[in-house]
């Protein structure tokens, strides 16, 4: 049940298997598209490590309705600050047809279950700047910005 007394929409995780690589592959070209940073071929092989069994992520395909409407990836780390193991939800998609239902809500409070289940003790995303409802639905799950920067550098 929803916390404003509606029941909540039915979605559920599957995790990512060997047999999913196309479709992971093909959710996360259009999310990648859609934020405006088109997915490369370093991030083609690593959702197929994923679908092999990375030990350092795991990732989710999102169903509802007998449908497979997103995905979700969880980045695993480990932090001193954070006392431990720490996650970076680093994809988490909804087709523009499944959004607007609260299946966004339910996908990342089902991720977070998962990143509880896996030991993780601090969550940690990036939003685009221009993405306000995806600020917003993480605003309201607990995420903060920090007062920190993120910065990066690619090794290769």
């Amino acid at each position: 049940m929803h916390r404003f007394g509606m029941p909540s929409p039915e979605l559920s995780l599957h995790p990512v298997g060997p047999g999913d690589r196309d479709r992971l592959v093909g959710l996360a070209r259009a999310f990648h598209a859609e934020d405006g940073h088109p997915l490369d071929a370093g991030g083609e092989a690593a959702l197929a490590a994923l679908c092999a069994g990375e030990p350092f992520g795991r990732g989710w395909l999102a169903e509802a309705d007998g449908a497979v409407v997103g995905y979700a990836v969880l980045s695993l780390g480990f932090s001193v600050e954070f006392g431990g193991r720490d996650g970076f939800v680093d994809d988490l998609y909804l087709v523009p047809a499944a959004r607007g239902r609260g299946l966004g809500r339910v996908l990342l409070e089902r991720l977070v279950d998962e990143a509880r289940a896996l030991g993780v003790r601090a969550l940690h995303l990036e939003v685009e700047p221009l993405n306000a409802r995806a600020e917003a639905l993480y605003a309201r799950h607990g995420f903060a910005p920090s007062p920190r920067r993120l910065m990066s550098r690619r090794l290769r």
